[in-house]
């Protein structure tokens, strides 16, 4: 099937999905739910195909992202059912007032239609942004990376397999099957079918569709060189904690830690420490100061400016927090910022004044995440700060109209 034909069969099937009352989504989502899970062999079985068809072709780190097991099968599962159990955004009637004309009128939430999603190698983003957009009552349309191909194309008949045993709107979910650049090109100028375009990947690809829509609204998810800032007054023993989470729990992920900095005061301390537990596991590229304190690669210029998604920390020194607040502002993707300090002053100073769509005091920046942040799941985390910011959830994916009653008014 064409992209074209795909997008004709999405559009006509959003009114179908805007009907559904809140009971049979919530149904839908708990089918599929289960048949994610019953067809966990299989589902696995293409991953596996997927991984041996790409290894060698990426890096290790970016095979994590790619492969699926049992757990994280089960924990897309998981991520429906929290979606099946959060309360729905439509309908909402967000404000409501009558007009000295006796016009009574009331803003509501409502689907924004057909959801595009271009994305790669995280095969869950097929599950989660599916049940987000059904939730919301949207249609989807996902586009996923060639290297996922087999995964993705398993898990969407596996959803729409659910959706039709239940009875449910068919062409709900859509997944395009051709890996070619030609089909994101499509997606990007489809006018009038596609009602939001959502990317979400490496910095290339998103900068492609941000640039290379045409008359499609596009929400940029963002790249995320994350920062962890270590003050003056920060406990070391938390810092270490947190700089190690966030660095090496899952470094493929857009709210992985790439740089530290580390003020002057607590440098001398601080460093040989986080070296002491990064050893063997991170390389670090060091600036001068921190250079002279701790072994390393010499920083370049580019590698605080760099979102490595690998076992690679930049580590920087600077002479006071207004420094520390300066440098993220001015290198960060403003994603996702952590400062560790006892200071109470200097956290408030932070988090007032660092420019991210999430920012942390005491916590790792690996939190930034839909359903951490009790979303159920997300279907991207935007940098942007008009409209959606942060992980996107239900909310972000409706819009609203005017619902005016009257009894004759004219103008």
């Amino acid at each position: 099937m064409s992209v074209m034909e795909l997008l004709q069969k999405a559009k006509a099937a959003t009114g179908a999905v805007a009907a559904l009352t809140a009971p049979q989504r919530d149904a839908l989502l708990r089918a599929m739910a289960a048949r994610l899970v019953a067809d966990g062999a299989t589902i696995l079985a293409a991953n596996e195909a997927d991984i041996e068809n790409a290894r060698g072709r990426i890096a290790e780190v970016m095979i994590d992202r790619l492969r699926l097991t049992e757990g994280r099968i089960a924990d897309m599962a998981e991520g429906m059912l929290a979606v099946a159990a959060l309360p729905g955004p439509l309908g909402v009637v967000e404000q409501e007032y009558t007009h000295q004309n006796g016009l009574y009128i009331r803003k509501v939430r409502v689907p924004v239609g057909v959801v595009a999603m271009v994305y790669e190698s995280r095969p869950n983003v097929t599950a989660d942004a599916a049940a987000l957009c059904l939730k919301s009552g949207n249609v989807c349309v996902l586009r996923g990376g060639s290297d996922a191909l087999r995964t993705n194309i398993a898990i969407a008949e596996s959803m729409q397999a659910a959706i039709a045993a239940a009875g449910g709107p068919e062409n709900a979910i859509n997944l395009v099957r051709s890996p070619g650049r030609e089909s994101v090109q499509q997606l990007m100028e489809a006018r009038g079918f596609v009602d939001l375009l959502i990317p979400r990947g490496g910095a290339g690809l998103i900068r492609a569709v941000v640039d290379g829509a045409k008359g499609v609204p596009v929400i940029e998810t963002g790249t995320g060189i994350c920062h962890v800032y270590v003050d003056a007054e920060a406990d070391l023993d938390m810092a270490v904690s947190i700089l190690y989470n966030a660095k090496t729990s899952r470094p493929s992920v857009c709210n992985s830690a790439e740089v530290c900095l580390v003020h002057k005061d607590v440098a001398g301390r601080f460093l040989p420490m986080a070296a002491a537990v990064l050893e063997g596991k991170v390389e670090l590229r060091l600036d001068e100061a921190a250079a002279g304190i701790i072994a390393g690669t010499p920083a370049g210029p580019e590698d605080f400016d760099t979102e490595f998604l690998d076992y690679v920390l930049a580590v920087g020194v600077v002479g006071s927090l207004e420094e520390a607040i300066g440098h993220i502002n001015a290198h960060s993707t403003h994603h996702s910022d952590a400062i560790v300090t006892a200071d109470a002053a200097a956290a408030a100073a932070f988090l007032q004044q660092v420019d991210s769509a999430a920012v942390y005091h005491n916590a790792s920046t690996r939190f930034t995440d839909g359903g951490e942040f009790g979303l159920g799941c997300e279907i991207g985390i935007s940098t942007q700060k008009i409209g959606a910011r942060g992980p996107m959830g239900l909310y972000e994916l409706t819009s609203y109209k005017y619902v005016v009653e009257g009894t004759g008014q004219v103008r």
